[in-house]
């Protein structure tokens, strides 16, 4: 019997489980799969001795996250902070750089390096109101009324037409949309801008960390803590009905990290209709089709600063990509798609046998896919890297239905939990000042799909959990860093 019961071990059940149980509360945990971690697994999917990041692999939210700082990640893995965040090729051999240094990225793009300044470093300036604002509830009043101002200011000039104001070259332009597609939704639009202003301060901030030995690192960690306060974990074990939870637990308080379409499934009658019907509106983006590659060499970029760069987009100019994602969001796979790929051994030389290298790669195709993406990512890194083909040993390909059947909360291959739009980063899944907290007593929902959206930063649990201490348990919410 216990306090808690939380479904779903992704990094926001996980977080949820650990504030849960650092209060005192007996919880336990559960997980249909075999293995903690949701989109932080690591394992190897092609050969043996390489080690590859089954969902998220670089973790920009890892030192910037408020729950990861109080939870004091860093003291607890091994984050390794690469001097280049992120690289982004371009036709005859160029590539864009963004390095942590604002300065030296600056310096790099040359003519267009004043208008990245004026974008990044009121940003950077307002770091904790920036980060404050679009790391909780868009609904409220912000600590920093003028880092939001700034912030609005630049997302309304990159989420509209206008967005290629104040820059004469092609480079910077290439790098805002390729870090903007992230998002996975409409470019131009101001879902995506908020995103990728934020992913792109944050590249100068702190940078984009890469956990020693891959993103499980970060899924054991809390697990870890979570046990060593009394938490129990019970993998494959699906949750049907909430009901039969509450009854086999004896659980005052359940936190869901699932999708309003799971909740509204394991809940049943208990909801509200109306409520149940606000669930059941909320909607699910493009999905994602991912390959690893075993290689047994470094890719060989014709742009030698490609090579230092663990996070490298691909789709050519801004003009291309947003094209891709227009065919994507229109049911269409393009011919020359968006590709976000990771290179972890630039950073971290435990994911592969020495000499040889993992790699990491998806894009952006429609929702429910069945299509084997492999060809047109190899296609769009040997564009830029000619030799890369010869270098694969093995590959492991998961299309938009693997994705979905591999993780319950990617519907349709949704890696984000719900479509990143305007309406639905207030709406979500419903406008509220606690839109964590259920009309159900004692039935919160901490997921992706609940504010601030998608990105492993565990706090969209640490909120559900905040909301059932108080309002369930009229507990305050408890430290959590590690005691010295």
């Amino acid at each position: 019997m216990s306090d808690v019961a939380v479904v779903g071990s992704g990094p926001n059940g996980l977080a949820a489980a650990v504030t849960m149980a650092r209060a005192g509360l007996s919880v336990q945990l559960f997980e249909a799969a075999n293995s903690i971690g949701g989109g932080t697994r690591t394992a190897e999917t092609t050969l043996p001795g390489f080690h590859h990041d089954v969902c998220a692999a670089v973790h920009p939210m890892a030192l910037a996250s408020p729950f990861f700082r109080a939870f004091e990640l860093e003291r607890r893995i091994e984050l390794l902070v690469p001097e280049i965040s992120y690289g982004h090729p371009l036709d005859g051999g160029r590539a864009g750089i963004a390095y942590r240094s604002l300065d030296r990225t600056v310096e790099e793009l040359g003519r267009d390096g004043r208008a990245w300044r004026g974008l990044m470093a009121p940003l950077l300036n307002r770091l904790e109101g920036t980060i404050d604002f679009t790391q909780g509830n868009l609904v409220r009043m912000p600590k920093d009324p003028l880092a939001v101002l700034h912030f609005g200011v630049r997302t309304l000039l990159q989420g509209t037409p206008a967005w290629n104001l104040g820059f004469r070259e092609d480079t910077a332009p290439a790098m805002l949309t390729g870090v903007s597609a992230h998002a996975i939704a409409r470019l131009p639009a101001l879902s995506s801008s908020g995103a990728g202003l934020l992913l792109g301060v944050l590249a100068h901030a702190q940078g984009w960390p890469v956990p020693r030995g891959g993103s499980q690192a970060i899924a054991q960690a809390m697990a870890d803590d979570f046990i060593a306060h009394g938490g129990q974990i019970r993998v494959g074990q699906r949750i049907d009905s909430l009901a039969q939870l509450r009854n086999a637990t004896g659980a005052k308080a359940i936190i869901c990290n699932t999708t309003p379409r799971a909740l509204v499934r394991m809940a049943g009658a208990e909801l509200p209709q109306a409520y149940a019907r606000q669930l059941e509106s909320f909607r699910y983006g493009s999905g994602v089709c991912k390959v690893d590659f075993a290689l047994s060499g470094p890719v060989p970029w014709t742009s030698s600063s490609l090579r230092a760069a663990p996070t490298v987009h691909l789709g050519g100019s801004r003009e291309a990509i947003a094209a891709a994602e227009r065919e994507v969001l229109n049911g269409r796979h393009p011919q020359e798609p968006y590709v976000l790929a990771v290179q972890p051994g630039v950073v971290d030389d435990t994911r592969a046998p020495v000499g040889q290298q993992t790699f990491w790669a998806y894009t952006h195709v429609p929702a429910g896919s069945t299509r084997d993406c492999s060809e047109d990512i190899i296609a769009a890194v040997e564009k830029h890297a000619p030799g890369f083909r010869d270098l694969i040993l093995a590959s492991s390909v998961q299309n938009a239905a693997d994705v979905a059947a591999y993780n319950a909360n990617y519907i349709g291959g949704d890696i984000g939990s719900g479509a990143v739009t305007l309406r639905q980063l207030l709406k979500r899944p419903v406008v509220s000042l606690d839109p964590w907290r259920t009309p159900v007593p004692g039935l919160y929902l901490g997921s992706a799909s609940t504010p601030p959206g998608p990105a492993v930063h565990g706090m969209g649990g640490w909120f559900a959990a905040k909301s059932a201490l108080k309002n369930t348990f009229g507990l305050p919410a408890p430290d959590l860093g590690l005691s010295d």
